[in-house]
């Protein structure tokens, strides 16, 4: 396992502080916990901004996003997303 250090600004810290005594974890855990979510969501925002310029197909996205194709077609839905062209369908009719 590797290791991560920070200098985080002192609101910031205040912030983790809270977040450690609410979750009751050490401070190691927290951080893992809190960059594993983060990286997750930037997983999911760069899958959808792909998908939506038509850079991938949803299938793609989806195994970029860590989801199901159900589950981004979802999030794209949430977003306001349209992916369903005729160049894509074809292509994602296939991968299914």
């Amino acid at each position: 396992m590797g290791t991560i250090s920070a200098r985080v600004p002192d609101e910031l810290e205040s912030e983790l502080e809270a977040y450690l005594e609410s979750e009751t974890l050490d401070r190691s855990t927290a951080v893992r916990k809190l960059l594993s979510e983060g990286l997750e969501q930037w997983r999911r925002e760069q899958a959808l901004e792909a998908l939506e310029a038509g850079e991938m197909t949803v299938s793609a996205a989806a195994e970029q996003a860590g989801l199901s194709v159900w589950e981004l077609a979802r999030l794209a839905e949430e977003h306001d997303i349209t992916w369903v062209d005729s160049d894509h369908l074809e292509a994602d009719l296939e991968s299914l």
